[in-house]
């Protein structure tokens, strides 16, 4: 005979059970992370817009304001500064760097996913590539300017092989400085994008590339039409966040010209000028408009990349094709 009492401590165990909030907990267990970025960077934010309408800066000894202007600060930037030069060598600096490393990449993710090619060594090599990545930005513009500096390695031996015959500069050249902050940024991550574009070919089934092996598919076929198509989230994604950080790009930049922005500003980047700007004279006005125009950039820079991106894969309506009754 079962015990009534045992059935009935099991029917409130299990009602206990059915009640607990499980979605509650999830929202308790989040609370510390919005609380940290309300804190370090939301509020942060808003006091950059609230700082970009005020006139605020220091003058020598003397402070001025803070005086309420308006968009004073936004006309000054547009008007009186470098500003579209600034942001023309910022562009420029992230082409250098992003074009050969989305090729590098995706031939690398290619090459070490391709299981015909049972390439050998391959944790080593990904752990190789990804290393640049790990290096600090200041250590990597240190090791540049001793290499090429004028009495560096690399020119020693140029002028050794007959090639230089005196003494160069690297930073005297326009682009020769920004050739070498592009080289520095693609070995900084191209190894993180190769990873990432691995992960997207790895993703795709193995049966889809067997079944056009049997249709008669050479490999530039397979990679056209099979491979890239279905690696665009990937894209869309390293596009996006490579953009990101060619827009904020300072750190290399700024090491290896010494502060200087290379021969003629022509190296100065939009976050150079912008710490140039808060360095100088403390211009806490000024700083907040660049720094709005630049996030102001980002997101529609970003928000138009991914609606292009994903435009053709929106559903289309079908027109409705009036027919005569008969």
């Amino acid at each position: 005979m079962v015990n009534d009492t045992s059935i009935i401590d099991n029917k409130h165990l299990s009602t206990t059970r059915k009640k607990v909030n499980y979605a509650k907990w999830g929202y308790i267990f989040i609370i510390p992370f919005f609380l940290i970025y309300a804190i370090f960077s939301l509020w942060p934010l808003l006091q950059t817009f609230f700082y970009s309408f005020f006139e605020m800066y220091s003058s020598g000894l003397d402070d001025i304001g803070p005086n309420f202007i308006g968009f004073g600060n936004y006309v000054k930037l547009f008007t009186t500064t470098h500003f579209f030069e600034y942001l023309g060598n910022t562009l420029i600096l992230w082409i250098l760097c992003f074009v050969p490393q989305i090729v590098v990449s995706l031939l690398l993710a290619v090459w070490f996913t391709d299981r015909r090619l049972k390439l050998k060594g391959q944790r080593f090599f990904k752990t190789v590539i990804y290393m640049p990545n790990l290096i600090m930005a200041s250590a990597f513009g240190f090791l540049f300017i001793t290499l090429l500096s004028p009495t560096g390695p690399i020119i020693n031996m140029l002028m050794d092989a007959g090639i230089l015959q005196e003494q160069f500069n690297i930073l005297d050249s326009v682009w020769g400085t920004r050739a070498v902050i592009g080289l520095m940024n693609f070995l900084m991550w191209f190894g993180n994008t190769t990873l990432l574009l691995m992960s997207g070919v790895m993703g795709i089934d193995e049966d889809i590339f067997e079944a056009a092996t049997v249709d008669g598919a050479g490999a530039f076929r397979t990679f056209f039409d099979i491979t890239m198509p279905l690696l665009k989230p990937i894209f869309v994604y390293v596009f996006i966040t490579s953009l990101i950080g060619g827009i904020q790009l300072f750190d290399v930049a700024q090491m290896f010209t010494r502060n200087s922005g290379g021969p003629d500003m022509t190296s100065e980047t939009l976050i150079m000028y912008l710490n140039l700007t808060f360095r100088t004279s403390s211009n806490y006005g000024m700083a907040g408009a660049i720094s709005v125009i630049i996030f102001i950039m980002t997101a529609a820079l970003s928000i138009a990349v991914y609606f292009i991106s994903y435009r053709d894969a929106a559903p289309k309506k079908r027109k409705k094709v009036k027919t005569d009754a008969k």
